[in-house]
């Protein structure tokens, strides 16, 4: 049976035959040894066509679709157009190897051209890309190293292009440097409070959060300091009037030992640390909203923010997570108990990193299971929306955490919960609604702008008719003064002319 081998490569597709597989063997380990030989290599494959791209926009595109295993008109014309014709109900005599599984499946599918993807192939393949500037008689020094340089930066610049409008990188980070920030603060503040309780200990059981003792240890720096001229300020710093008079008090009778000046400025300086990195990680949880809102909003809607995040960054991006069916969604961070139960036969666990939703922890026992298959159904629809949708609305998300709480009411107490088309219609109302609403809002904007400028239009033309009405006006009263010394005159004239119409 004849080897043909698809080669695609940065200038175009070419297409080589394997024949004489004897000399060589086939053996994957003699084809390894022979590739670097061009003499023997050269007598076993041959180029039996090439078909160069016409652009480097062609070139790009026939890459993005080789990458995702999908077959072009110009690849399938290329290969009916050079292999041998494959008769109905007979088997060819022939076999395409390529270097994707995907793209030879799809090749086979469409065209019915058998394919194959094997270690064999890939070493052919390998000396074709050793050698391949010596098959092409046509191509200059060079010039193969320039297609790939160039199809390379734009092939990276596309993905990177398609990362950065998803947004999804940044989710991403944002909660894996929120879940680093939660281990240094708790760490620090323990170190902290394991440190300041040698000149103070008996505020750590007045003052039990960790952001709060140790703004109230860079408050009190030394206890012998301390009276009760300050409790006004320690008031505040508390919040609480009663636990500042007991800090006070218990700083009167304190067992700790004093420190030397230089330790309580490294103990402030350690403080002042803490105290920033508190309020660092608070602004980066408000971060995470505000993206978590922009990039999922029916996701963060339905299940919160951080789990949605966490949801996100297992999976890699918001494309592969609504790629994921409901069940893997589900067991999604529970991968080492799941296999575990696979291996030795045991319960497989029902929930993953969506344990950590406030629906399962509401739900009993007996329930949970069954809590955390529906809601990550519905999670799997609102990632999907998130996905795929053009407009971003929270519409869906809303609607499908009220069918979760109705969920958790049927399996407490037994009310019916509504159907999944009723609730489904009424969110597309809604989502159709609040669409309307807005080019309605730009209308009404434009027709005040316009509204304003006939205003201003109108202000200046009746300036304009102001100002001829005036000068009409003093132009009547300069006739009427010129002429009235001649009113009698006129007066005779027009009864003179009155007779004469009489007669």
């Amino acid at each position: 049976m004849a080897l043909y081998m698809l080669y695609e490569a940065a200038s175009g597709y070419s297409l080589f035959l394997a024949h004489g597989l004897d000399e060589i063997g086939q053996n994957t380990e003699a084809v390894r040894g022979s590739v670097s030989d061009m003499n023997r290599f050269g007598k076993v494959v041959q180029l039996v066509a090439f078909h160069p791209f016409e652009s480097a926009l062609d070139a790009l595109n026939q890459c993005n679709s080789v990458s995702e295993g999908v077959m072009t008109d110009e690849l399938r014309n290329f290969l009916e157009l050079n292999l041998p014709k494959v008769k109905e109900g007979k088997k060819p005599k022939f076999s395409l190897g390529v270097s994707d599984h995907k793209i030879g499946s799809h090749i086979s599918e469409v065209t019915k051209i058998p394919c194959q993807s094997n270690e064999f192939v890939l070493e052919l393949l390998r000396g074709v890309r050793l050698h391949f500037d010596r098959f092409i008689k046509d191509l200059k020094p060079g010039d193969l190293e320039k297609a790939q340089l160039g199809l390379g930066h734009s092939y990276s610049r596309a993905k990177v292009k398609f990362n950065v409008n998803r947004v999804d990188n940044m989710v991403i980070q944002a909660i894996s440097l929120l879940d680093t920030l939660d281990k240094d603060v708790n760490s620090f503040s323990m170190r902290f409070r394991e440190w300041y309780s040698w000149h103070f200990p008996e505020l750590v059981k007045i003052v039990n959060d960790n952001y709060l003792f140790a703004k109230v240890a860079k408050f009190i720096e030394d206890k012998s300091k301390l009276s009760e001229d300050k409790l006004p300020e320690l008031t505040e710093v508390l919040g609480d009037e009663d636990k500042a008079k007991e800090v006070i008090e218990a700083a009167k009778a304190s067992m700790g030992q004093d420190l030397n000046p230089v330790d309580m400025i490294n103990i402030q300086m350690f403080a002042q640390r803490v105290m920033e990195l508190a309020e660092y990680r608070k602004n980066i949880h408000e971060y995470l909203i505000e993206k978590m809102n922009g990039i999922a909003p029916n996701l963060a809607a339905l299940i919160g923010e951080i789990v949605g995040a966490r949801l996100i960054s297992h999976a890699g991006s918001l494309t592969n997570l609504a790629k994921c069916p409901s069940s893997t969604l589900q067991i999604l961070g529970a991968e080492k108990a799941l296999f575990r139960a696979l291996k030795t036969r045991g319960n497989t666990p029902k929930y993953g990193l969506i344990f950590h939703s406030s629906f399962i922890g509401r739900a009993s026992a007996r329930n949970k299971g069954r809590m955390a298959r529906y809601l990550a159904n519905k999670c799997s629809i609102a990632t999907r929306i998130d996905c795929f949708a053009e407009n971003g609305t929270n519409v869906f998300g809303e609607k499908l955490r009220e069918q979760v709480e109705e969920r958790l009411d049927f399996y407490d107490k037994g009310v019916a919960p509504r159907k999944n088309i009723d609730v489904m219609k009424s969110a597309m109302e809604t989502a159709n609604d609040d669409d309307a609403v807005e080019p309605k809002s730009e209308k009404k904007k434009k027709k005040k702008e316009k509204r304003k400028l006939d205003d201003d239009s109108n202000g200046v033309a009746a300036m304009e008719v102001e100002g001829d009405v005036t000068e009409k006006k003093k132009k009547k009263k300069k006739s009427i003064t010129e002429s009235v010394e001649g009113v009698e005159v006129d007066g005779e004239v027009k009864k003179k002319k009155k007779k004469k119409n009489k007669d």
